[in-house]
């Protein structure tokens, strides 16, 4: 077994992989190749510099239509004493692009000059006049493009290692080459491993794990410039994978190898790593990706090298994505001899308290936006499996080791992997969860801008704006004494801050079941002591205050429903948790039973709104928004989902603290 079996830093695991591939001549531009110069040729890295072998143009050329002239006969032209000059001897005529006379340095433009005939009247054709009268003199080389204005025979037209452009394939023509000498693709063969494993498209039944980690990697190695290569899944069988691992290591210059790579008994990635070459690293200390491997393996063609590295990538979703980000971008990056990629950096406020691991380099996604004169980041899931925090974040807030988290309000580096301008088009809703949320966010995205929501519950969601971290929050908090909603609980928590009450929707809360109830749950008296296993809200949220309101009025105590401390942050995680048999109801509304196959008992109805400070309310980043809330589409596209009223979409309910 080896001696890596436990997390190093990143830097020292990242000074290894350096150090064998120095070792095995791998730490450099593999190979170039001569292409043709045409669009293929796009996007490809220059392994040599590109010198002019022609002048362009070649030759002193007409930049407009109209008459070549030896400028100094044209002296003395006056719109008073104009000058006539006469074909073939003293003017000729020529198109753009034309070749000089050799006695010629400047171009008239046909609009400047007078067209004559033999008998000094105006000509019929202005192209082809016996002589033409000009009102104006000319300088030496006016409207002509020299020979060399361009690209000079023997300059520097492209350095070495500069990505090819649309515009740099036209300068290299230009300068006189028919073809151009690039850095060869590197290929990279992606292993994925496990008997769990199906592909994209298979029918899934329980215990079944879609394979898509190798599209996403192949993906980030195709942006990256290499040419990814992808094997079909190989079961967890010791001897089989290490066949495929041979297979690959014939043809590919790195292997990432999707396997288990922790120290349990399905490690297979360490022991074919061990079987096949040399075993560098066993698990780096960065999150997510602990599990991490780096190594060495042999190769039957040994022409080219005989070794490749290979990286023993993480399962996990998150885990895997990062890995070659951290690990394989670099390496490309070097045998493409082209600079490793930089992701622009922002400065924002951490919008919460973030707990990290003192010895790891924590990667955490965030969101980011604009909130006023405040730039912030707000951490979304940290789960490893969960490919959708990659897709809703906008950057990545990497905390060091050594360096335990950070509070709110911290100032954070974040690494950009979003366009700064859809950032400023962004905007915060945070507070209650809703499903036509994301129907906003559809329709807002047609109007330049973009929703971002957290579900944090209708109070965190006012404490948020208390704060001035978000331009809108969703919020149906019942005032049990009055049967209102939202407006005391403005009052409360955003004392002094001028806000609008805006109507969202009416809609129906209730219990959500297993399709054909099969508790057959009808009501919350149905909840206490009747083995009834229940899903929560979490503190905070409006269901959730709901929840208590009624149970409070029946005479049940919290401590009779059995899963009362069990809490989701969503409706469909409340759905989910129903759906996969972890609890036999939970409250929430019908179109996340419908969105998950369930069944719903209808109980309440209720009011959501969506508060918003007046200073954000009346901004143009929420214009839009104010729109669509009127808008029959979206209205409508509501409306398909059971459960809604619309009737109070767009309306003002109030407008609370104001002045």
């Amino acid at each position: 077994m080896s001696v890596y079996l436990h997390d190093i830093p990143l830097a020292d695991a990242k000074a290894r992989l350096e150090t064998a591939l120095r070792d095995a001549d791998l730490w450099r531009v593999l190979a170039a190749e001569t292409l043709p110069l045409d669009e293929n040729a796009l996007g490809r890295i220059l392994v040599q510099a590109v010198w002019a072998i022609k002048s362009s143009p070649h030759y002193h050329a007409s930049a407009m239509d109209g008459f070549a002239v030896r400028a100094e006969t044209t002296s003395g032209a006056q719109p008073s004493s104009p000058v006539v000059l006469t074909l073939a001897e003293q003017a000729k005529y020529v198109d753009t692009g034309d070749p000089l006379p050799d006695w010629a340095n400047a171009v008239i433009p046909i609009e400047n000059i007078e067209p004559l005939d033999a008998s000094g009247q105006i000509a019929a054709d202005v192209r082809k006049p016996d002589s033409i009268r000009i009102r104006a003199s000319v300088v030496p080389w006016s409207h002509v493009r020299p020979l060399g204005e361009d690209i000079v025979a023997t300059q520097l037209v492209l350095p070495a290692g500069h990505m090819l452009r649309p515009y740099d394939l036209g300068a290299i023509a230009a300068s006189g080459h028919t073809s151009v000498s690039v850095t060869r693709r590197p290929r990279i063969g992606i292993l994925p491993t496990g008997t769990e494993l199906v592909p994209i498209g298979a029918e899934l039944r329980s215990g079944d794990i879609l394979e898509y980690n190798s599209l996403v990697m192949a993906a980030q190695v195709k942006a990256m410039g290499a040419e990814p290569v992808r094997f079909p899944i190989t079961i967890d069988d010791f001897d089989a994978i290490c066949d495929r691992v041979t297979e690959a290591a014939k043809t590919c210059d790195l292997i990432l190898l999707n396997a288990g790579s922790s120290a349990g008994s399905e490690d297979f990635s360490s022991r074919v790593v061990e079987k096949l070459g040399t075993l560098m690293v066993h698990g780096v200390a960065v999150r997510p990706g602990h599990p991490v491997i780096l190594g060495m393996v042999r190769r039957e063609a040994v022409e080219k090298s005989a070794e490749i590295p290979i990286i023993g990538v993480p399962g996990y979703p998150v885990s895997a994505a990062l890995t070659v980000d951290i690990f394989a971008e670099p390496l490309i990056a070097k045998w493409l001899g082209r600079q490793p990629l930089e992701a622009p950096v922002l400065m924002a406020q951490m919008t919460r308290k973030t707990v990290s691991p003192a010895g790891d380099d924590d990667y955490i996604r965030v969101v980011v936006g604009q909130v006023g004169e405040k730039t912030l980041a707000a951490p979304i899931s940290r789960g490893a499996g969960v490919i959708t925090s990659l897709v809703r974040a906008d950057g990545l807030v990497v905390l060091p080791r050594g360096v335990q988290g950070v509070e709110a309000g911290d100032p954070v580096s974040v690494r950009l992997v979003r366009p700064r301008d859809e950032i400023s088009q962004t905007v915060f809703c945070i507070g209650s969860h809703d499903v036509i949320l994301d129907l906003l966010a559809q329709f807002l995205s047609e109007q330049d801008r973009r929703l971002v929501s957290a579900n944090v519950g209708s109070q965190g969601g006012l404490v948020a704006l208390r704060r001035g971290e978000a331009h809108i929050a969703g919020s149906h908090l019942l005032d049990p004494e009055s049967g209102d909603y939202n407006l005391r609980y403005i009052r409360e928590y955003l004392p002094g801050v001028p806000v609008k009450v805006m109507g969202f929707v009416h809609r129906e809360q209730g219990l959500i079941v297993r399709r054909g109830n099969p508790r057959g749950v009808k009501s919350l008296q149905d909840l206490a002591g009747a083995g009834i296993t229940f899903i929560n809200r979490q503190r905070g949220a409006g269901t959730r205050v709901l929840l208590d309101y009624h149970l409070n009025l029946l005479g049940i105590a919290a401590g009779q429903v059995n899963g009362y401390d069990d809490e989701e942050y969503t409706h469909l995680g409340v759905a989910a948790a129903v759906a996969s048999g972890r609890a036999d109801c939970g409250m929430g509304i019908p179109a996340a039973a419908q969105a998950l196959e369930l069944d719903f008992v209808p109980l309440y109805q209720e009011r959501y709104d969506l508060i918003i400070p007046k200073v954000f309310a009346e901004s143009a980043l929420l214009s839009p928004l104010m729109g669509i809330l009127h808008l029959p589409a979206f209205q409508n596209a509501v409306k398909a989902l059971p459960g809604y009223d619309t009737g109070i979409m767009g309306t003002l309910i109030a407008e609370v603290n104001d002045a």
